[in-house]
């Protein structure tokens, strides 16, 4: 009883989404979360059901100066294939019928229900995108930080700190990651289609409700989201790790964001060639707006959009918030 209590909708559910005119009210998730990563990602067809296979530049052949009657040795430039893995997402929403069909209005009243659903969809995704690791995790898909944790790698170069090495577990990212076909970007399965799928299978009968072989007439609705991540180019992507307790208002100690995040945008080789954009958790935020608010240049201001949001940028680029970075992060 208590998976059922926890896994669907009770009568309680029903009345505390009614108005007073017995119409559903609109239901403000107390849970639910800012994660503007899903808004800029690319996303393109993979090339295979369950993964992709894709080649990875690690050499660029360089010419040779040719005299008059000399030769020129030919040269071709040298890469690695690398598979990306894919994720299965998926999860059911089941709603007594009588309980959805007592005000009439039982598709409204299960979108109310099923928003929770698309939120946890949303959470969880971005969630993976920043730490999902198929060595630890072989079903779900390999995200950013896994790929940028250790300094002496070959893209530690790209991996930034503070003067004073972040210890400890009270410590957050900023990323810059500069999207594109050929950089960074998210993946489907060949021959499906992008984003949450969602199919209403209408009246069904659960088998066995309450534990004791009773049954129960329900709707039922299937969500579905395949994904995974490419890096195809490493140098597009750039991880800032800092202690949040080391921040001082003007800079004068500890990390100076202003400066990392700038020295970060000088690592990715062509702005120009991607979508770029800043991913910073509410706390990374505050100690941005603490340091930055204090300094009177103009690389740092928020503006609004013709779509009528309101985006903060930093040189340019838009900076985004994501609370499904932690700030509870091992330094590196």
């Amino acid at each position: 009883m208590t998976t059922l209590a926890t896994t669907h909708p009770t009568l309680l559910d029903v009345k505390s989404r009614l108005d007073p005119n017995g119409n559903v009210a609109q239901v403000i998730e107390m849970v639910s979360q800012t994660n503007e990563i899903l808004d800029d990602a690319v996303w393109l067809e993979a090339n295979e059901l369950t993964g992709h296979v894709t080649s990875v530049r690690t050499g660029i052949p360089e010419p040779t100066f040719r005299k008059l009657y000399g030769g020129v040795q030919p040269t071709k430039s040298t890469s690695v294939k690398v598979r990306e893995g894919l994720g299965m997402l998926e999860n059911y929403a089941e709603v007594d019928k009588a309980l959805a069909d007592l005000n009439g209005n039982s598709a409204a009243w299960r979108l109310s229900e099923e928003s929770a659903i698309i939120e946890g969809f949303g959470q969880k995704l971005a969630r993976y995108m920043v730490y999902g690791n198929e060595a630890t995790e072989p079903e779900g898909f390999t995200g950013l930080a896994p790929r940028f944790n250790d300094q002496s790698a070959v893209n530690g170069e790209n991996i930034l700190t503070s003067a004073a090495t972040p210890d400890g577990t009270d410590n957050t990212s900023i990323w810059v990651v500069g999207w594109g076909p050929n950089t960074c970007h998210m993946i489907y399965p060949k021959g499906s289609q992008a984003g949450l799928q969602i199919t209403d299978k209408g009246q069904v009968t659960i088998e066995n409700i309450d534990g004791s072989n009773g049954r129960m007439e329900a709707y039922r609705t299937h969500y579905k989201w395949d994904c995974g991540m490419v890096v195809r180019d490493w140098r597009y992507i750039v991880r800032v790790n800092f202690d949040l307790e080391d921040i001082v208002a003007s800079g004068a100690t500890g990390p100076v964001l202003r400066d990392l995040l700038a020295k970060a945008m000088r690592r990715i080789p062509n702005l120009n060639l991607c979508r770029p954009a800043i991913y910073m958790n509410r706390d990374a935020l505050d100690a941005f707006d603490l340091q930055m608010n204090r300094d009177p240049l103009l690389m740092f201001k928020t503006q609004e959009e013709a779509q009528g949001k309101f985006v903060t940028r930093f040189r340019g680029v838009p900076i985004r918030r994501v609370d499904q970075i932690l700030s509870t992060e091992s330094g590196i």
